[in-house]
């Protein structure tokens, strides 16, 4: 008896573990059609994020909850989006001065694309723990603040990131449901730091 216990404990935690998976892929989804508004991926994330630490806290939730978190997210999330988009124009104008032969335009092309790595994972961590009156800027600022003091935690979202961008390349569509395990994974790292 004490066997069939332990095989049933075993099927139930296998069947949990692939939920949490199905669920990530699902609330990928949910990001990528919340992010199509333009400036409002911060929010989308944000959304999912929040959708996915309720769902592992067994505390329900489903895309009603994801649907009223993602409208509160967006209020100030939106300027977040937009400082977002302006920071990739900004490299890549410094990209555009390192094809035109500038001096000094390799050094300023590739602090750039750091500054810009490093901005998207701030912003990822900062979705991660996004709460309902949370402003964007504080969130930010202390997102940015792990972000340097957790390396390896950060190094660790670059590789999801990196996986999207692998999953597009190979397949566009595949790129869509990864989304919801990037924002898994950044809930992981604030998790890890977290108990550091």
């Amino acid at each position: 008896m004490a066997g069939t216990r332990v095989k049933a404990r075993g099927e139930s935690l296998l069947a949990e573990r692939f939920a949490v998976f199905a669920e990530c892929l699902l609330t990928g989804v949910w990001i990528a059609v919340a992010s199509l508004g333009i400036v409002t991926y911060p929010a989308a994330f944000a959304a999912g994020a929040r959708h996915l630490r309720r769902r592992t806290a067994h505390e329900g939730g489903g895309r009603r909850e994801f649907v009223a978190d993602f409208r509160t997210a967006v209020r100030g999330g939106w300027l977040a989006g937009l400082a977002g988009w302006a920071a990739l124009a900004a490299v890549w104008v410094d990209v555009q001065a390192v094809r035109a032969g500038i001096p000094g335009g390799p050094l300023v092309g590739a602090v750039g694309v750091c500054a810009l790595i490093g901005l998207v994972v701030a912003g990822l961590r900062a979705a991660a723990v996004w709460e309902p009156g949370v402003r964007w800027r504080t969130l930010l600022a202390a997102a940015w603040r792990r972000t340097v003091l957790d390396p390896a935690g950060s190094f660790l979202i670059i590789g999801g990131l990196a996986v999207v961008v692998v999953s597009a390349w190979f397949a566009a569509p595949l790129a869509v449901p990864v989304l919801g395990a990037v924002a898994a994974a950044a809930i992981a790292v604030e998790e890890r730091y977290r108990r550091r």
